[in-house]
């Protein structure tokens, strides 16, 4: 029976990988800053299966917050077998000579300085049972830059950067480190770039098939899947109609 904990676990990729891992009848550790959401959502997962749910509300930004969240877990939910490094978002598309000062905090203190938080809270339980995987949710803008998408391009950059530094470090220890980099995916991630605007979120997806939050829990689940020689180390999907940044619309 695994612990697997999941940041940013009350909508988007994150609730649909508690909602599929759930299935395991494991435990899992669902944290989000919305309250409402992810009671919600563990009241849901309870009710449909065996699986135990303890929530966690606390933002990843707040470093004392993370560490009194995590210091809370019982120990019957440790030690922690499974990190999903989920919680994260992009904001506008203003080009660098136009963007706001709070944007860019929100997207490297949630992108990058919660998933360090988090991690260095976690990580130390992996090492001391040399075992354990932690993913962490890039995307294709991990590779890729695109107008307007500047500073959070570069946050993701820094996961792929991050996500080989654990690779690295973790190896001597038996953990596994995959990054998964999304492409376009309709999710609510174009309603919060746009400060709640749907009419615009919805522009992002005309024309073509996007990738939905179903598709990386799939994914999630497979990695998790597989047998304790092999790690994927990285995983690149995107719907059929983009490669790269370029996106075939009908």
């Amino acid at each position: 029976m695994r612990n697997i904990l999941i940041t940013g676990a009350s909508s988007g990729f994150g609730e649909a990988i508690a909602r599929t891992m759930s299935r395991e009848n494991g435990r899992l550790i669902l944290t989000a800053r919305s309250e409402d959401k992810l009671m919600k959502l563990c009241d849901e997962i309870t009710k449909s299966t065996n699986c135990e749910v303890l929530p966690l509300v606390f933002d990843v930004r707040d470093p004392e917050a993370c560490d009194k969240a995590i210091n809370s877990i019982p120990d019957k939910f440790k030690p922690i077998d499974v990190l999903v490094n989920n919680a994260g978002l992009a904001v506008e598309l203003d080009p660098i000579h136009k963007g706001a000062l709070e944007d860019w905090e929100r997207m490297i203190d949630t992108n990058i300085k919660g998933l360090l938080y988090v991690t260095r809270l976690i990580a130390p339980m992996m090492v001391e049972n040399k075992a354990g995987h932690i993913i962490n949710l890039g995307s294709t803008a991990s590779h890729e830059v695109y107008m307007g998408g500047g500073v959070y391009c570069a946050t993701k950059h820094a996961v792929l950067a991050l996500s080989k530094a654990m690779r690295t470090d973790f190896l001597p220890y038996g953990i596994k480190v995959t990054m998964i980099a999304p492409g376009a995916a309709e999710t609510n991630f174009s309603v919060v770039r746009f400060h709640g605007d749907q009419e615009k979120a919805d522009k992002v997806y005309a024309g073509y098939d996007p990738l939905v939050a179903q598709d990386i829990a799939d994914i999630v689940e497979f990695v998790l899947s597989r047998p304790p020689h092999v790690c994927l180390n990285e995983i690149i999907v995107t719907p059929t109609a983009q490669f790269n940044g370029v996106i075939n619309r009908k």
